[in-house]
């Protein structure tokens, strides 16, 4: 059986014994993949010491289509993200990307796009940048990936009362659809403005959380309930670092 070699994030990972794991990797040419790595927290295995949420790296796997999980044999580190093992708001909106790829992308279709934006990501926050204007960018390009993208225009008139509508995926008059979503107009302009590429550094810290609300909302009517680490992304907190135990 030929291997797969390919570039790949990780977005989740379990314990399968004290030197094995269970991992699910977002790779850029294979799309969501489940592995046992065995041996993988061997320090002198094949496996980096070990595959750590949201690494960057190289897998070698053996993938047998009619199995759910697949045999990993070798993970090289590529890039490892420090700032989202550090800080509290960081690691959230890390982990909530983790999940909406694990919720909304089916196993083993390639989505090489998405997943170039989701390391390009990593890397702008890693660097400093506010992590909830680029989470914002991230969560629109994944619903369009998904074929999930809402509709923000406006046209010639704006709606007397702004509201948005899941079922149809865009903004509406509230007074004509009593039943949608009230938003602000300065929410629907922080995603119009994010959809057209505005940087991020430039949109209003308050309109940004309430689109990530509005998202966050619209994704559950798609994957149904859940979401965990993205309602606490969203939960008010002191702003400071953190470590998390065992480094």
């Amino acid at each position: 059986m030929p291997n797969l070699v390919d570039q790949a994030i990780c977005i989740r990972q379990w314990d399968w014994s004290e030197t094995s794991q269970t991992v699910s990797l977002f790779c850029r040419g294979h799309g969501v993949l489940r592995g046992l790595a065995k041996g993988a927290r061997r320090e002198r295995g094949s496996f980096s010491g070990g595959i750590d949420m949201l690494a960057c790296g190289e897998v070698v796997a053996v993938v047998k289509p009619d199995r759910d999980l697949q045999t990993l044999t070798q993970w090289t580190l590529l890039q490892m993200f420090r700032r989202p093992h550090d800080e509290l708001e960081t690691n959230l909106y890390g982990l909530a990307m983790a999940e909406l790829v694990h919720r909304m992308l089916p196993p083993a279709v390639p989505h090489e796009r998405l997943h170039d934006f989701m390391l390009d990501t990593l890397e702008r926050i890693e660097e400093g940048e506010r992590p909830a204007p680029l989470f914002l960018r991230f969560f629109l390009m994944l619903l369009r990936e998904t074929g999930h993208e809402p509709r923000f225009e406006v046209g010639a008139t704006p709606p007397a009362r702004f509201a948005f509508d899941p079922a149809e995926g865009g903004i509406v008059d509230c007074s004509e659809r009593p039943k949608a979503w009230r938003m602000r107009p300065e929410t629907a302009f922080a995603l119009q403005q994010t959809v057209l590429g505005e940087p991020p550094e430039n949109l209003e810290p308050d309109s940004v959380d309430r689109a990530i609300r509005l998202l966050t909302a619209y994704a559950r009517t798609v994957v149904g309930d859940g979401l965990l680490t993205l309602h606490l992304a969203l939960e008010p907190r002191p702003s400071r670092s953190f470590r998390r135990s065992g480094g």
